[in-house]
């Protein structure tokens, strides 16, 4: 395996995971506004969507096809939600890594495909 097909592989997978812990720091604001049994729904509710990348990332680790139309799906479920009223940075340091990921999880897609149907 050349070194473009090694990083290619491993890129988006580690980048996801890197993805997943940035998405669930936005869940800590939950400590200074509730306590007890709030906190604790709280803290899961904040914590859903990271839940989410969890099981695409592990379903994106064995197929890329998966990842790329989650990432891509999330970036643009992420923009749908928030609404088009925002600020650009609002969308670029959400869905622009999401998009990232995405596009390094079709490209590897691309690549095994390509592979496979060359004699």
């Amino acid at each position: 395996m050349s070194t473009f097909k090694k990083i290619i592989y491993w890129l988006p997978r580690i980048l996801s995971i890197v993805f997943v812990l940035f998405i669930s720091l936005f869940s800590l604001d939950v400590f200074g506004e509730y306590s007890g049994w709030e906190l604790a729904i709280a803290l899961f509710m904040h914590l859903l969507p990271v839940f989410l990348l969890i099981g695409v990332t592990i379903a994106a680790w064995k197929y890329d096809l998966v990842g790329a139309i989650a990432f891509f799906a999330m970036a643009f479920w992420y923009v749908w939600m928030v609404g088009l009223d925002r600020h650009w940075t609002w969308y670029v340091f959400i869905s622009g890594p999401a998009i990232f990921i995405g596009v390094l999880f079709l490209i590897n897609w691309l690549q095994k495909n390509k592979q496979s149907h060359c004699p």
